[in-house]
């Protein structure tokens, strides 16, 4: 069960991305948000996972939403990940997992004896910073319903 509740305020934030730069949730204020936390970038499903993200992205710009995603892998890592797929969204480090802790979205347990990984798991966040939608996926080797995050998407307008 997540603390973290539909109808609530997302958590404020501020981590690096890919580039480097300083990101908030402020910063999106105006637009919907799709947050997508993954375990780890370059495992086999979080690559399958983000390059069907990538598939979708012109449809989510289309509705005036921006797609992030957040991992704990450092901004190295995802600016190489983000070159390698040629993935057009922006990646942020949360590197000391302090995000995933306010959104409630640790994995223990995670492959290979790594511990307190982000969860499989998409936040849909509306225009006035408010969640509206959310999927946490129990083991990280499923993969989202992308149909279902782009019909909660659409339903924001």
């Amino acid at each position: 069960q997540n603390m973290l509740q539909i109808g609530q305020k997302a958590p404020a934030f501020t981590l690096l991305d890919n580039e480097k730069n300083e990101v908030t949730l402020d910063q999106f204020k105006g637009k919907n948000l799709v947050i997508f936390f993954f375990p780890m970038a370059w495992t086999g499903n979080c690559t399958k996972e983000m390059c069907s993200v990538q598939e979708d992205y012109n449809a989510y710009s289309g509705m005036n939403t921006e797609v992030i995603g957040i991992s704990i892998d450092t901004f190295f890592a995802l600016k190489k990940f983000k070159e390698e797929y040629k993935l057009g969204y922006t990646f942020l480090s949360d590197f000391n997992k302090k995000v995933i802790n306010d959104y409630d979205m640790v994995h223990h347990e995670f492959a290979f004896g790594y511990k307190d990984v982000a969860k499989r798991a998409t936040v849909v966040i509306d225009k006035e910073g408010v969640v509206q939608f959310m999927q946490v996926l129990p083991s990280p080797g499923d993969l989202p319903d992308m149909d279902a995050i782009k019909a909660a998407v659409k339903k924001l307008g």
